[in-house]
């Protein structure tokens, strides 16, 4: 039986370890930072500041989405269990009256609420950024690819807590998460246009590799979101959505519903097996 007080207190925790991470802040400054001279960037493009809006602003967000927020999730989720084995904190929490499953709930929770934390406030000072200088069409464009970046981010914090959970060291364990990171990155447009090549893909077994990656359901989702069709991704995009129509967008999301969700299950099955030690 899961004692809900229990995981509240873990998630607690987490928020205010994350507040004490460095790692954490400069990720959130550099994410806000970054986001803020997108959208002035964006909105300068056009000689009228209101022709841009939120619109124009989320196309320049998904690519920094796209390389920023799964390094948030991978690192923070490799450093949850790995770094606290190997500090002891680990042995001192599964001492208290909470079972190992609570533990990995509260951890899991509290990242993860650290992170939408993180992206809602660099998504909320551009929002502000634009409403200031008019620019408010399309808003719900914009809330639709926050939501998407929250999901991207806690699927790579459920990546990460697999990878943790698999080793003994802090340090293997962020190794791990940044070979996980560029693998996944640089296997996107590119990565995938030459698989195609090489091995002369089928339209729809490049879709199928598309599907594979949570970053390419990322982008997937937030340019059908954008654009209502996915003729700029191509004739997989084209396929894609002549293919599912209107019912892409929760067959996408699904996926990365299962990317949250599966990762979180075998890596509390393998922290369950091998113990605290």
């Amino acid at each position: 039986m899961v004692d809900l007080e229990n995981i509240l207190i873990l998630t607690q925790k987490e928020l205010r370890d994350a507040r004490r991470n460095r790692w954490f802040l400069l990720y959130t400054i550099a994410f806000a930072g970054l986001s803020l001279a997108l959208a002035w960037l964006a909105m300068s493009g056009l000689g009228n500041d209101g022709l841009a809006g939120f619109g124009r602003t989320s196309a320049s967000l998904i690519n920094l989405v796209l390389l920023i927020v799964p390094l948030m999730g991978l690192t923070l989720g490799a450093l949850s269990l790995a770094g606290e084995r190997e500090s002891g904190t680990l042995l001192y929490l599964l001492a208290q009256p909470i079972s190992q499953l609570e533990l990995l709930l509260g951890k899991f929770l509290g990242l993860a609420l650290a992170l939408m934390a993180a992206l809602g406030l660099g998504f909320g000072l551009t929002g502000l950024l634009i409403a200031v200088r008019g620019g408010g069409a399309q808003a719900s464009t914009y809330l639709v690819l926050l939501l998407l970046a929250c999901l991207l981010a806690t699927a790579s914090l459920s990546l990460g807590f697999l990878l943790s959970a698999a080793v003994q060291r802090g340090a293997t364990a962020v190794g791990l998460a940044l070979f996980l990171w560029l693998l996944l990155v640089f296997f996107g447009d590119l990565g995938v246009m030459g698989t195609a090549l090489v091995l002369q893909l089928d339209v729809n077994q490049l879709l199928s590799l598309a599907l594979v990656n949570p970053l390419q359901l990322f982008k997937i989702a937030a340019v059908l979101d954008l654009r209502q069709n996915l003729e700029v991704l191509g004739p997989a995009g084209t396929y894609a959505y002549r293919t599912y129509g209107s019912q892409l967008m929760p067959l996408l999301v699904g996926f990365l519903l299962l990317w949250v969700t599966l990762p979180f299950l075998l890596a509390t099955r393998l922290f369950q097996r091998r113990g605290v030690l």
